[in-house]
C-alpha cells in the first residue's frame, strides 16, 4: 500500500516526521529533496541531419535526470524499471541548451516514479521552450544483496505535489494493467 504524509502540520508533527515510521523504518522525505537539474548545450555529433537533438539522446537524458532524482530520494542504488511516458512538443536545436528538471511523484513499496520536464533555451535570444514531458518508474536496489528493497515515504506538501501524487496512482494502475492479463501471466 503506497504511503503519503499530508501537510497539515504542526511543530511536534515535523519533529515526529524526522523520525523513523514503524511500519518500514524510513524517514520520509519531502519531494523536495529530491528534485533535480541538469543542462548541456546541444553539440553537433547529437544532432539530426537537420540540427535538431535526436530523440534518443533527450530519452537519454530524461533517464539520466529522472535517476538523480530517485537516489536522491531513495539514498541507494537504483535501476530504470519502465518509462511509461514520453512527450516530445518541440525540438531543440543545435546550439541551444537543453535543461532537465525531476522529481518524484510517488513512491510504492520499491519503486517510485519521478516526474521529467525539459526546456531548451536559444542561447541568443533566451527565449524558452517546453520541449518534453516523460514519467520514470525506478525500483530501489540494496547494495549488497542486488535485491529490490523498500522505499522511504514521500511526503507531499503543496498541491501540485499532491495533484502529480494521485496521478502517478493512477499511471501505475495502467502500466501494471498492460503488463499483465487477468491470470497474472506477463504480455507476450
Amino acid at each position: 500500500m503506497p504511503r503519503i504524509v499530508l501537510n497539515a502540520e504542526t511543530d511536534d508533527m515535523k519533529a515526529k516526521k524526522s523520525k523513523k515510521t514503524p511500519d518500514d523504518g524510513l524517514a520520509g522525505k519531502p519531494v523536495s529533496a529530491s528534485r533535480s537539474e541538469m543542462a548541456e548545450v546541444v553539440l553537433p555529433a547529437q544532432t539530426n541531419p537537420l540540427g535538431k537533438l535526436l530523440g534518443g539522446h533527450v530519452m537519454h537524458l530524461v533517464d539520466i535526470a529522472a535517476a538523480m532524482a530517485a537516489h536522491r530520494h531513495s539514498n541507494s542504488y537504483v535501476v530504470t524499471a519502465s518509462v511509461d511516458y514520453i512527450d516530445f512538443r518541440n525540438s531543440v536545436s543545435l546550439g541551444e541548451i537543453v535543461m532537465l528538471e525531476s522529481q518524484v511523484n510517488r513512491v510504492f513499496h520499491t519503486s517510485m516514479e519521478v516526474g521529467v520536464e525539459v526546456y531548451s533555451e536559444n542561447v541568443l535570444t533566451g527565449e524558452r521552450k517546453h520541449t518534453t514531458s516523460a514519467y520514470v518508474t525506478f525500483v530501489a536496489i540494496d547494495e549488497k544483496t542486488h535485491r529490490p528493497k523498500p522505499v522511504r515515504p514521500l511526503l507531499v506538501k503543496t498541491s501540485e505535489e499532491k495533484q502529480r501524487y494521485k496521478e502517478a496512482a493512477d499511471r501505475r494502475k495502467t502500466r501494471l494493467a498492460l503488463r499483465y492479463r487477468e491470470n497474472g501471466r506477463p504480455l507476450s
